[in-house]
């Protein structure tokens, strides 16, 4: 589907209410290191039922999770609602939950992994900008500069990037509404009604635990569906725990990107911080973000 304008949506101020909810995977630890980062930022934290529900591998079954986030998503005095994890099972719930009162009182999403889904389907269907960033089961490994940019995102405070180069970045500079997150995601809604518009875009991927085959492969499916041709710039993120085969695949995943987006000319960054790792630093997905990837640096700001 196709993102026009940016809808604007709210920033933070201290006394806002946020809600943890819970929308895959089920939780293994309670939420107290994320409720006392929260409360430290001066902000009111509710706890979703999905906090502490369990049906087999999910925080709940699925009308229980769908309910959840429909609880707060038409609940007026919230206004962020943080997704504890991924894992999976939102795409098991997301089409039992109504997003149309985010049109009229749009709010923040943050998460990233399994919740690329409802990043996905908000910027599609209300160009609702969203957080990629660090979530509540992840704080306690998390770095100390990775929650302060989430805290900056919230808050609506400069949130600009620069980085190292790759020796395999394509250099050049691009201006673009930022949208992806977990590559395994977006090719489970490719084609769906929760599926972006990737015409302009700047493209950021991550993904963990995959085989290299299985990245390029998925790469060449977006490639095939036409989704690669016509980006503005592309931005990879953290690949972590990636495995091969006893046969080598026979290219690191940057040479495999490079070699998918060869015949494109624009810009390219590799080893941006995002992604499972640590230092998960926060993205703005469904926002315009400006990109310069030179010989000797990498910046982003919004």
């Amino acid at each position: 589907m196709s993102v026009s304008t940016e809808t604007q949506v709210p920033y933070l101020k201290r006394g806002d209410k946020v809600a943890i909810t819970c929308p895959a995977k089920k939780l293994p630890i309670p939420m107290t290191d994320a409720v006392n980062l929260l409360t430290s930022w001066g902000l009111e934290v509710v706890l979703g039922k999905t906090v502490n529900a369990s049906y087999h591998q999910f925080a709940g079954d699925d009308a229980l999770r769908a309910a959840d986030l429909q609880r707060f998503i038409d609940d007026d005095t919230i206004k962020a609602i943080i997704c504890a994890r991924g894992g999976y099972g939102t795409i098991r719930m997301v089409d039992r939950v109504d997003f149309s009162r985010l049109q009229t009182n749009p709010k923040w999403l943050v998460g990233f992994s399994d919740i690329t889904l409802l990043h996905s389907h908000v910027i599609a269907n209300y160009n609702l900008p969203c957080i990629h960033g660090q979530m509540p089961l992840n704080i306690p490994d998390a770095s100390a500069y990775s929650l302060e940019t989430l805290r900056k995102a919230l808050f609506g405070e400069v949130l600009s990037y620069r980085i190292k180069p790759n020796l395999l970045n394509r250099q050049g500079e691009c201006s673009g509404i930022l949208i992806g997150g977990n590559l395994s995601l977006l090719l489970a809604v490719n084609n769906s009604v929760s599926d972006m518009d990737y015409t302009g875009s700047i493209l950021f991927i991550e993904d963990v635990g995959e085989y290299l085959y299985a990245v390029d492969r998925m790469l060449r499916a977006l490639k095939r569906a036409g989704k690669m041709k016509n980006l503005a710039g592309l931005i990879v993120g953290a690949f972590t725990d990636l495995k091969d085969n006893d046969i080598p695949f026979g290219q690191t995943l940057p040479e495999l990107v490079m070699d998918v987006v060869a015949e494109y000319g624009y810009p390219v960054c590799f080893d941006f911080p995002a992604g499972h790792v640590s230092n998960n630093c926060s993205l703005i997905l469904g926002k315009t973000l400006h990109l310069s990837v030179q010989t000797d640096e990498v910046n982003m700001s919004y």
